[in-house]
């Protein structure tokens, strides 16, 4: 009864909580925001932590930080590693999501890996209970991505999900309101901005964060052969002289650094395809592979896998999006968040 109640004046949110961003969705609103999934702590001589900036004030704090303060990303490879700092991140967004209603305890669906296991499935509910959900329903992302997506997972008809996150790869098997079968892949769009520092390094002795990465990553990265003509300048740390200095590095050199990460998915495809009961098998080489996440929108990335696949591949409209939107539309449809969250 009291649970009813509060529902006719709480914004009831679903939230995508990410290694790398995280987003809200608002019941009747739509997609809020998006924060990056960092928080900036102070801890003082005696221990005592204080959050001093989350989400997008804190990213620009990643390496330039005093020792007494922290940049702290509490999701690292889909797992929450800082059940503290996820909370207040959570609470953040809830209050921003809400603004004059952030008094009243929320509904919330979010998206987990289908791997999760149960200890973190708890602690994914025990931090949105701390930030003040009155209901937590949790759903699985590939699950939630393919409904954000617009395929009819209602039916007995098999869809291959590809979610590339910021700290893994998801390749995921739906059917019948359900995943069939899916399979972690170690590395997403993080691993990218990794493979981007160690190239630099080994190719240029250039010392780079994972932010300037990131930029590269997005300002010029392809996956393909097809884009060779961009080029940047980035600035970083000479590791033979230990000077600041900047080299100019082309599309094509970035394609070379993202090849073996390219080559982690396009092999998680393959594998999970061969452990896929013959007729969903069929169904998606029929239908083809559909690309969700953040990292999906690397330019030429549906070309580069539909060559080591073989299989048609396009990416989601809003690739980044559609886990949230999938999750949004099942507080919308009550029923359908019934039948599929936990």
């Amino acid at each position: 009864m009291l649970s009813s109640v509060l529902g006719l004046f709480s914004q009831d949110v679903a939230i995508d909580l990410g290694t790398s961003n995280t987003r809200v969705y608002v019941r009747g609103i739509g997609v809020v925001c998006q924060e990056p999934t960092v928080v900036a702590v102070h801890t003082d001589g005696k221990g005592r932590r204080k959050m001093l900036a989350v989400g997008r004030e804190a990213l620009p704090m990643l390496g330039r930080t005093p020792p007494d303060v922290r940049t702290v990303q509490p999701v690292r490879e889909t797992q929450i590693r800082d059940y503290e700092v996820a909370e207040a991140l959570l609470l953040h967004l809830v209050r921003r999501a809400h603004g004059r209603n952030g008094w009243v305890s929320p509904r919330m669906v979010v998206t987990i890996p289908h791997s999760a296991s149960e200890m973190e499935r708890r602690a994914v509910r025990e931090s949105c209970e701390g930030a003040g959900a009155r209901e937590v329903h949790l759903v699985s992302r590939p699950l939630a991505a393919a409904i954000g997506a617009g395929l009819p997972v209602d039916e007995p008809s098999g869809h291959l999900i590809v979610d590339i996150g910021g700290g893994s790869t998801e390749v995921s098997i739906v059917s019948l309101h359900g995943v069939v079968l899916s399979q972690s892949v170690p590395g997403g769009g993080e691993a990218m901005d990794e493979a981007i520092i160690g190239w630099l390094r080994e190719e240029h002795d250039l010392l780079v964060g994972r932010p300037t990465a990131e930029q590269i990553k997005i300002a010029i990265g392809t996956a393909t052969t097809k884009d060779i003509g961009p080029t940047a300048h980035v600035a970083g740390r000479c590791l033979r002289r230990g000077i600041p200095r900047s080299v100019e590095v082309s599309a094509a050199d970035i394609r070379d650094a993202l090849r073996p990460s390219l080559q982690k998915i396009a092999r998680g495809i393959r594998e999970v395809l061969e452990n896929t009961p013959p007729e969903l098998a069929s169904d998606v080489v029929d239908q083809g592979v559909v690309l969700t996440g953040g990292g999906s929108q690397l330019r030429r990335i549906d070309l580069a896998l539909r060559e080591s696949t073989g299989l048609a591949v396009v990416a989601a409209d809003d690739p980044a999006d559609v886990a949230v939107q999938g999750a949004g539309r099942m507080l919308e449809e009550l029923p359908l968040l019934r039948a599929l969250a936990s």
